[in-house]
């Protein structure tokens, strides 16, 4: 698709559109080697009839969600307009019969201190049988746009505590680790290189070190890439357009729920 095509909203359900998104995905799918643990690894799906799924994270997974339907399980409006509505719709379309509720407790802004701020109230009493945890971005940004001290180091110590306190309090919790994503444009400079590998690289190591699955989402992204640009997918290099949720939403299914892509 050449670059300078510009989607608009009255045009999203055209077919190109659709066909650019499965290009991708494919794309997407044919370069997510090396991941982590998908869930194969943890003996199949761990999307069980009846269980908990709590997504947490920052802006990206709290997608403007409604604090005041927050409560409601598998709603719309409590689970945002972003990835995490979109694979929680696939899996209840999907599966209608198996009374799994899923739940949305991302905040905007948040970093790794954040979440461990409030994971009793927004974590640990929910019980999830599973957590879907992505976070990093906001960690390596505030360095930049308000110059606070931060490293992959820092941000991997307290995400390896976090984890360590979460596994504590919910031992037979299957988690999930997303990968910190960015994409080269908008707010996303070559300033933030190598130095955002180095949370990358922490996630994923936080990840292999927990048992946890990980969703591979930079490659992902990476990929995308290569089909349409950067903006297609983010336009401000960090959150998400529609179509780079679509394609979130796909992966991690099909990483968490489908024994990998």
């Amino acid at each position: 698709m050449p670059h300078e095509e510009s989607l608009s909203p009255r045009s999203a359900l055209s077919r190109r559109h659709f066909a650019a998104i499965g290009a991708a995905t494919l794309a997407a799918a044919h370069g997510l080697q090396g991941r982590a643990q998908g869930a194969e690894a943890t003996g199949g799906s761990p999307l069980k009839p009846g269980i908990t799924l709590l997504f947490q994270g920052d802006s990206i997974t709290d997608a403007g969600r409604s604090r005041e339907a927050a409560g409601e399980a598998n709603s719309q409006p409590a689970l945002g307009n972003g990835y995490a509505w979109l694979a929680a719709s696939q899996l209840l379309v999907d599966r209608p019969g198996d009374g799994i509720k899923i739940f949305n407790r991302g905040i905007s802004g948040n970093k790794v201190p954040n979440l461990d701020e409030r994971w009793q109230a927004d974590c640990v009493d929910l019980k999830p049988n599973v957590l879907s945890i992505l976070i990093g971005v906001n960690d390596i940004w505030r360095t930049f746009d308000r110059g606070e001290k931060g490293t992959a180091e820092i941000y991997e110590e307290g995400y390896h505590a976090l984890i360590k306190k979460t596994k504590a309090a919910l031992p037979d919790t299957t988690l999930v680790i997303c990968e910190p994503f960015v994409l080269k444009c908008g707010a996303v400079t070559d300033a933030w290189f190598p130095k955002f590998d180095g949370y990358r690289t922490a996630a994923k190591r936080v990840a292999e070190q927990a048992g946890a699955i990980f969703v591979p989402f930079q490659t992902m992204f990476d990929e995308a890439s290569k089909i349409a640009p950067p903006e297609r997918w983010a336009g401000d290099g960090v959150h998400p357009s529609a179509d780079g949720a679509a394609l979130m939403a796909h992966t991690w299914r099909r990483v968490v729920d489908g024994g990998g892509v």
